[in-house]
């Protein structure tokens, strides 16, 4: 199947890595359906598609902690184009960066939700449309993040939630097999978008101290997600991860 027939959903599409991946997607020859809290963010991504337009694009007002938002999300999906290849479950969110015993329990619900929660339900809802369509399947990328590797201080629900997508990652890949999904993880560290545009100015390292990180193009994780994607179904990338190649990840300290 060519990308051309091909269609892709990306959560949190408004903004970041989620913008970047969905635009990219759209200049491989996807259709692509675009998902996040705000229309105006999400239709601010599409007027950046390549050539102008919005074919082949589709914004939707979405929810992803929330159930009923999440099927109608699928709903539309499949009432304007008839099926799904591609769910890049992207959005995400971070809680204040306090001492783990400060954190109320409505900021870590919130993390839970978006972070967890909501690639979960999403998840569901492509199963379901990718093992009814013809031809069956498709493939499920999931977000992570290597903070579930190495947490930065005073990220405890984040790293928490990142760690749990490890999890549903390999079990979507297990459990989508009989309906010929595909589901893999990649982890970014330092993509440069407004997210980490702090790291400029420096942030807390293990140690206390606050120093300037290195970042990278977000492109090169928009590139690796649409590799991703566009695999044949009986070939997966479980894990990669991409990341700046000086961040303070590998090593001690």
């Amino acid at each position: 199947m060519s990308n051309t027939s091909r269609v892709a959903l990306v959560t949190g599409a408004g903004s970041g890595i989620g913008r970047a991946c969905a635009l990219a997607l759209h200049a491989a020859g996807y259709h692509v359906v675009l998902a996040g809290r705000r229309l105006d963010a999400l239709n601010e991504t599409i007027a950046q598609a390549s050539g102008g337009g919005d074919a082949g694009l589709l914004a939707v007002s979405t929810d992803v902690g929330d159930p009923a938002s999440v099927k109608a999300l699928f709903a539309k999906t499949k009432e304007a184009f008839g099926r799904l290849d591609v769910l890049f479950n992207n959005a995400g969110m971070g809680a204040p960066a306090v001492p783990m015993e400060d954190l109320t329990y409505e900021q870590w619900k919130a993390v839970v939700d978006v972070n967890l929660t909501g690639p979960f339900l999403c998840t569901q809802e492509a199963i379901r449309l990718m093992k009814s369509q013809t031809p069956q399947g498709g493939r499920i990328i999931n977000n992570g993040s290597i903070s579930a590797h190495a947490p930065r201080p005073f990220t405890a629900p984040y790293t928490a939630t990142k760690h749990a997508i490890s999890g549903l990652t390999r079990s979507t890949a297990l459990d989508g097999r009989r309906h010929n999904i595909a589901c893999g993880q990649i982890d970014i560290g330092n993509a440069a978008t407004e997210m980490t545009e702090r790291m400029a100015a420096g942030v807390i390292q293990a140690d206390g101290s606050i120093k300037v990180e290195a970042r990278m193009d977000v492109r090169h994780v928009a590139d690796a997600v649409v590799h991703m994607a566009s695999l044949p179904l009986d070939a997966n990338v479980l894990f990669m991860t991409v990341m700046a190649t000086t961040m303070p990840f590998v090593g001690r300290g």
